[in-house]
């Protein structure tokens, strides 16, 4: 991650308003770590084939390109108007956007992109261009998504944007209605997993850089699936233990930011299920891309996946 952290923030740009507020995030970010921006839109070539050209292909090629140049510029001009003063490089690239993205995130410092773009369909929660992001990108990730989509606000107000490693400063957050958000807490998942030592780190200098507290919430469940057994559990003894590996994950980096202000909270749930009710009351949730329960194969774990589909505030996935 220190490799990254003098690289450009990187946005995705599709035309879609998701894609505008990731934009406007990542200028408030870019602008908060005094780096670039990089804007990146994608074209995708038709399928190579003749029953697939019809000799459309070169007209086909120069219109969409042309639509995505102009998607980019008004991209910028939302930019620099959320962040004057930041430098705004805009790149047009060839390929799938999932995979050109994922490629812009191994030299960027932070990669945001919104929930769904325009390929996304009106049933779905998330996109698959945020999901496969957020489960391959070599930096850390921002998917702007719920109520949280309107609280990135403009860097030069003073509103608070939480990226990767490192958040834009300021409490005065505006959401969609006008209506103050200021003080807004981050919610750090806490499970002990590498992946989730790398998300401590980004949620305590994010609320460091915001001034807002941080509440650190590790769920715990003592489901067993035979009553024999479940009689048998010390329940007490087993909270006892849990509360006592919370203290010790976050006990050197509240040596580390003292300033930070930070809430306990132990609760006894599916760790997806108490984030996502967390997440109605935060600015920004903080996870990494796979906890203690997850499969050797899978990149995103599956509270990274619930988070992407049901939070209401954006979410940062951080990597090991």
């Amino acid at each position: 991650m220190s490799q990254q952290q003098g690289g450009p923030v990187v946005a995705g740009v599709d035309g879609s308003e998701s894609a505008l507020d990731a934009v406007r995030c990542a200028a408030a970010e870019a602008a908060d770590r005094r780096r670039g921006l990089r804007l990146v839109a994608v074209f995708t070539p038709l399928p190579s084939g003749t029953r697939h050209d019809l000799g459309l292909a070169p007209v086909y090629r120069e219109q969409a390109m042309g639509v995505l140049r102009e998607q980019l510029a008004a991209a910028a001009e939302v930019a620099t108007a959320a962040a004057p003063g930041i430098e705004v490089e805009t790149e047009l690239r060839t390929g799938y956007p999932a995979q050109v993205l994922v490629e812009e995130s191994h030299g960027a410092s932070l990669t945001v992109v919104g929930s769904r773009g325009l390929g996304g369909f009106s049933g779905l929660l998330v996109g698959s261009v945020a999901v496969a992001v957020a489960a391959h990108g070599g930096s850390p990730v921002l998917v702007v998504r719920g109520d949280g989509a309107a609280r990135g606000g403009s860097a030069a107000g003073g509103a608070g944007v939480v990226g990767g490693d490192g958040a834009a400063g300021g409490a005065g957050v505006v959401d969609g209605d006008g209506a103050s958000q200021a003080g807004l807490p981050v919610v750090l998942g806490v499970d002990g997993s590498p992946a989730g030592e790398a998300a401590v780190g980004l949620a305590f200098e994010t609320a460091a850089r915001r001034a807002v507290p941080l509440r650190a919430v590790h769920a715990w469940s003592d489901v067993v699936l035979d009553p024999a057994v479940a009689v048998l559990i010390d329940r007490e003894a087993m909270e006892t233990e849990e509360r006592a590996l919370l203290a010790e994950r976050l006990a050197g980096w509240s040596q580390k930011y003292p300033d930070v202000e930070v809430e306990h909270v132990l609760v006894r749930d599916r760790p997806a299920h108490a984030l996502v009710e967390e997440s109605a009351r935060a600015g920004l949730v903080v996870v990494g891309s796979r906890g203690r329960g997850g499969l050797a194969g899978l990149l995103l774990g599956s509270v990274g996946h619930a988070l992407l589909h049901h939070a209401r505030s954006p979410v940062l996935i951080a990597r090991p």
